[in-house]
């Protein structure tokens, strides 16, 4: 026996808009001029009607529960226009014309862009959710209304009809104001996106709308955008932060990368950033600054893996497992002695494959092929392509570690193209 189930019926802003909303008399009160609607999740539901009024053209806020039907017009249980107040908007909710039609959203699901066309809604027998972005070519002929003409052309002369192309609300993050991007329930849905693709969306955006999306992102998705970032957006991004809040997210950065962006920034603005960073960072970074970018010492981080000659791979990876999250290179771990002098070099993949009572000593590869701080570019590209590695570590004039290379940082410098 089948389940009785309530119909689904779909509506759109398109077909909303301009209707006659009637009275229980009968008589027309205005028309529709643009819905309200409260941003819960997983779907905004709209909690009434702002109509213009026949009589004045003012607008008037219709509460979506004097609603009774939404057939060619609209009927509602009031008998009068004189029972409806101004607009007033109460927290978290927002007009859906007004903020999202012919404005630009994020396709969380696709990384892109997109215009809005039209909003699809779900009608059930309470209420009316938003529950689609309607993004496509279809969506601007519906609004014009002339869907149907175009249907019977393009079916009768090529046998096809132009097809829908909706975002679902929930892979959906408006652009618009800071108001929507602050109506972070839940998750911000731009933290589901890859670093690299949100870089991308950053950079198409304009000035004002980049801002925006960057400063409502949280910290580590703001840090991890920003390493993927173009150099020049990343300096206009954290030039519109205070100093502590550009701290917070330079310190989620690679010390390389954040060192980088340091030295593209105007003196005072990195000094500043720089006094509110935690000691330790800021001293790492200061002493990358201290080297050409061009050269092993600019490139290179300090933040990587090392271990004396006695250590067990044990006590290696157990410290791994610790540290691994605060540390630019895992793959590889370094083993100095305790003047700091470069022995050897040890693959995570051979500490995982490795006995746990064994020394790193006795497994480490003492074959180290390292560079010197004032090496410059074209050398560390040789070394790189000759021996394919993940990174080289870089020495001083007593063999003394200083910090390592990671292959990505090289390609930032000699072709920035396929760095970022």
């Amino acid at each position: 026996m089948a389940e009785n189930r309530e119909p689904q019926i779909f509506l759109f802003l398109s077909e909303i808009l301009g209707r006659n909303i009637v009275d229980n008399k009968g008589e027309v009160m205005g028309r529709v001029y643009d819905l309200t609607a409260e941003f819960t999740e997983p779907y905004p539901i709209v909690t009434g009607i702002i109509l213009r009024s026949i009589q004045n053209k003012n607008h008037l806020f219709l509460p979506w529960k004097d609603v009774l039907d939404m057939d060619m017009s609209i009927s509602v249980s009031l008998g009068s226009i004189k029972e409806l107040s101004s607009p007033n908007l109460k927290e978290g909710e927002l007009l859906l014309k007004d903020a999202l039609l012919d404005k630009q959203v994020v396709d969380t699901d696709g990384a892109k862009i997109r215009r809005v066309n039209d909003l699809q809604f779900l009608k059930t027998k309470l209420a009316l959710y938003l529950v689609h972005v309607d993004v496509g070519f279809r969506g601007l002929i519906r609004r014009v209304g002339l869907i149907k003409i175009l249907d019977i052309i393009l079916q009768s002369l090529f046998d096809y009809k132009l097809t829908n192309q909706f975002i679902s609300w929930k892979f959906t993050q408006p652009l618009n104001s800071p108001d929507l991007l602050r109506l972070n329930i839940t998750q911000n849905r731009l933290s589901q996106i890859h670093p690299a693709d949100l870089a991308d969306i950053l950079e198409d955006l304009d000035i004002k709308q980049r801002a925006a999306v960057f400063q409502a992102l949280d910290i580590e998705t703001a840090a991890e955008a920003l390493e993927e970032t173009d150099p020049k957006v990343q300096v206009s991004l954290i030039n519109e932060l205070n100093s502590e809040k550009a701290s917070d997210i330079i310190e989620g950065m690679s010390l390389s990368e954040a060192a980088d962006l340091l030295a593209d920034l105007p003196k005072a603005k990195a000094e500043g950033i720089l006094k509110e960073m935690e000691k330790d960072f800021a001293d790492d970074v200061k002493e990358l600054l201290s080297h050409p970018e061009r050269e092993a010492g600019g490139m290179m981080t300090t933040s990587y893996l090392s271990f004396s000659p006695s250590t067990t791979v044990k006590e290696a990876l157990e410290k791994i497992r610790l540290e691994a999250a605060d540390v630019d290179l895992v793959y590889y771990a370094y083993v100095i002695d305790e003047d700091e002098r470069l022995l050897g070099v040890i693959s995570l993949k051979d500490l995982i494959l490795a006995t746990e009572d064994q020394k790193l000593e006795n497994i480490m590869d003492d074959r180290v092929i390292s560079v010197k701080l004032d090496d410059k570019d074209d050398t560390i590209a040789e070394q790189f392509a000759k021996y394919a590695f993940t990174a080289i570590p870089v020495v001083d004039e007593n063999e003394k570690m200083q910090g390592t290379i990671i292959f990505k940082n090289l390609l930032e410098i000699v072709a920035p193209q396929l760095g970022k």
